[in-house]
């Protein structure tokens, strides 16, 4: 069985070496020349809270050739349509995408390719590019979890196992029968904690530690759930751990309780940094409208107010632009 990881950036790196070393055939692909050519003469190396380095094939999207079972689609989604399309000829006929992107990119890829070759997953683990052959892994080596499903219950049974037989090289597969709710767990993840990351510059754990930057990221999740709800989507449980159940609140009681415990949620991930962030950091535009634009565009369909997630989503597009920059200071712009 033939796989590519399209878009191997940080975290496809990662998905790669550890699939490498399950003895999958297995290439990465990338744009970044540098990348490729470190990856194919020394391997992938990973560090941070693992350290390996594994033989692995790499190549740029112009030297694709032949078809594939599975494609793990994990560019940013800023061009998806264009992306999707170019990958057309380079599908078997019972081939799968799978996305492994933030947002909410499913629908635009079934479209192209169809729903019963569509599959979804949301990644509960992070990682940051260090330099050419070389990925951080930030999140501990016992949080590396996935959860799949597909939009519709259209993709054979067969298929979808086979995809999380892939996955599971790396760490335990979750398959979601409301897969939509496994995004949106990750959606309010990504809003409330790639968002403070990129707006002020740090770590998730950073961002969740200093009270003020909490208070904001509490305001977003609360938006994202409330959201959700409004749209008639249950989000699903992380990790085991019911997040609407532990950080929904409608009394100042349950609220005190949810802003303690915003620390200890992310524990695990304390070391992350927003792609976002780094994003913005290389001069390059990022996924906000597909991360907190989603929850945004979700609450103007329901009628829900998301003051947070719109400071949030201008913040971000100020500092594209070059007139703002991630920083402590921006926390004054959510004195509403």
């Amino acid at each position: 069985m033939r796989i590519a990881i399209y878009g191997a950036g940080s975290m496809g790196t990662v998905l790669g070496a550890y699939l490498a070393k399950g003895g999958l055939d297995v290439t990465l692909i990338t744009r970044n020349e540098k990348h490729v050519k470190a990856m194919a003469e020394q391997g992938a190396k990973i560090v941070g809270t693992v350290n390996f380095t594994q033989k692995v094939k790499a190549s740029l999207p112009s030297q694709m050739e032949g078809l594939y079972e599975v494609i793990f689609l994990m560019t940013k989604q800023l061009d998806n349509r264009n992306v999707v399309k170019s990958l057309l000829p380079f599908l078997g006929k019972e081939g799968i995408v799978c996305t492994l992107q933030n947002g909410l990119p499913e629908p635009v890829v079934a479209s192209i390719v169809g729903n019963d070759h569509t599959l979804g997953c949301t990644i509960a683990w992070g990682a940051e590019f260090v330099e050419s052959g070389v990925s951080r892994l930030t999140s501990a080596p016992d949080s590396l979890t996935f959860s799949l499903g597909s939009l519709d219950g259209s993709v054979p049974q067969e298929k979808i196992e086979m995809v999380s037989h892939i996955l599971q090289m790396m760490g335990p597969v979750e398959i979601d029968s409301n897969f939509i709710g496994a995004r949106w767990a990750k959606l309010l993840i990504n809003s409330a904690f790639s968002g403070m990351s990129t707006v002020l510059g740090c770590t998730f754990g950073e961002a969740a530690q200093n009270k003020e930057s909490r208070k904001i990221i509490q305001a977003i999740i609360k938006e994202c759930i409330d959201v959700a709800r409004a749209n008639a989507i249950i989000i699903e449980p992380v990790q085991g751990k019911d997040i609407v159940k532990l950080l929904d609140y409608h009394s100042p009681l349950r609220k005190k309780f949810s802003f303690m415990i915003i620390p200890l949620a992310i524990k695990k991930h304390k070391d992350i940094r927003a792609s976002m962030l780094q994003d913005i950091e290389k001069g390059k535009p990022c996924e906000v409208d597909s991360i907190n634009g989603s929850v945004c565009s979700y609450g103007d369909k329901a009628n829900v107010d998301t003051p947070y997630n719109d400071k949030v989503v201008s913040l971000i597009h100020a500092m594209e632009k070059g007139e703002r920059k991630p920083g402590w200071d921006n926390l004054r712009d959510f004195d509403f």
